[in-house]
């Protein structure tokens, strides 16, 4: 188990419909749709802080507590078989066919963990121990993965390795595309 540490994901300047979820007001309001129908009272002559007010939302700060580890896993270049498990014995890589969306492939030593972590893609996350002895079941009892999935995370992949997508489709991609490639100038000329 790990605390997670970092910014999360940054939206800008915004209302409060959007950052406090605030109920938009009815349709012929005199100051506005989008905001607070009352900040306050009179006196004393300050905002109350629970008012919500618009302004910065997200690029906060936040530390989650009790991530699991599933797995540590090397670089590409040190173990091209990462992704194996005991009950999945085909060899693969931990970067899933195409690449991660918005990532790439993954080149450096990598953590695999239970559930969200904060920020986008390629933010700088900060783990350390958690602060408090773990002693419950789900911290103590060791998980077994059974597979990791690598299939494309672009459209509807189902191949996990490109030896696997090849045997599949038998060709019908490269004939395709000769095919499509010999139409094409056809095409142009008329």
């Amino acid at each position: 188990m790990i605390d997670t540490i970092g910014a999360t994901k940054g939206h800008g300047f915004e209302g409060v419909v959007t950052r406090w979820g605030v109920t938009r007001l009815a349709r012929k309001s005199h100051d506005g749709l989008r905001t607070v129908g009352c900040i306050g009272f009179w006196h004393p002559v300050r905002i109350q802080f629970q008012v919500p007010r618009s302004g910065q939302n997200g690029y906060h700060h936040r530390t989650e507590i009790n991530k699991k580890i599933y797995r540590v896993g090397k670089a590409m270049k040190d173990d091209a078989s990462n992704a194996m498990t005991e009950a999945d014995l085909t060899e693969k890589a931990i970067t899933p066919l195409g690449c991660f969306s918005h990532y790439g492939q993954v080149a450096q030593d990598w953590v695999m963990m239970r559930g969200s972590v904060m920020g986008p893609r390629k933010r700088l996350i900060t783990m350390r121990k958690p602060l408090l002895p773990q002693v419950s079941r789900t911290a103590v009892e060791k998980t077994e993965l059974k597979l990791i999935d690598t299939s494309s995370k672009f459209g509807h992949g189902r191949s996990q390795t490109s030896e696997e997508k090849a045997k599949f489709f038998g060709g019908a991609v490269a004939k395709r595309a000769k095919t499509e490639s010999k139409a094409s100038p056809e095409e142009a000329e008329s």
